[in-house]
């Protein structure tokens, strides 16, 4: 059995998705930034990008391959799991602020 040869709409597609997941990557901290090659975190970013694979996903449906389709679910949940752990860390590292009680001496007056 013969392959086919990938439409231009195929790998056009399948390129755009490989660029909101490496933005989406790159926006989690998991790759550096190609411009400045430091490590930069923005999840907000992250889940915009997130959604908006989400929102091609529902545009698109019925109208993918079944190569396309993989594909699109796979990155999709691969960036859930990462931006999930991301935010997990976030909160770890993120230590919640101090509550002063009453009657401390940073309190009282």
């Amino acid at each position: 059995m013969e392959e086919q040869t990938p439409s231009k709409n195929t790998i056009l597609f399948t390129r755009l998705l490989f660029m909101f997941q490496a933005a989406a990557m790159q926006q989690m901290g998991k790759l550096a930034n190609p411009m400045t090659g430091h490590i930069e975190r923005d999840l907000e970013q992250v889940r915009i990008a997130i959604d908006t694979i989400d929102m091609l996903r529902e545009k698109c449906r019925g109208n993918l391959n079944d190569m396309e389709e993989r594909l699109l679910n796979h990155i999709l949940s691969e960036l859930r799991l990462n931006f999930v752990d991301e935010v997990n860390r976030s909160q770890v590292e993120t230590p919640p602020s101090a509550v002063e009680e009453p009657g401390t001496p940073e309190t009282a007056l």
